[in-house]
């Protein structure tokens, strides 16, 4: 199973390091990223393998939100199933 992690906010150092590492520690393993910066405002695109998740998946999103309002970023994480469902024509 995959998931869809999302972040914007304004660029600081170290945003991807924090969300990666975020990621090492539940197990969810980085497939594939995408990033931008646009004057000051960062924007990435996550997609991550989370059957190695070693908590509940509400839990992980629940951690990665909470990591982006420490660092004053938004940070959304999605099941793949739901991000495909939504953006289906």
């Amino acid at each position: 199973m995959k998931a869809v992690i999302t972040v914007t906010g304004k660029d600081t150092t170290g945003i991807i390091a924090k969300v990666s590492a975020k990621c090492a520690e539940r197990g969810a393993n980085i497939i594939d990223i995408t990033q931008s910066v646009l004057k000051d405002y960062f924007a990435m695109m996550m997609l991550v393998e989370i059957d190695g998740l070693n908590v509940k998946f509400g839990d992980f999103v629940d951690e990665l939100k909470t990591v982006g309002e420490e660092n004053g970023l938004f940070i959304q994480a999605m099941h793949e199933d739901i991000f495909n469902s939504m953006h289906r024509i």
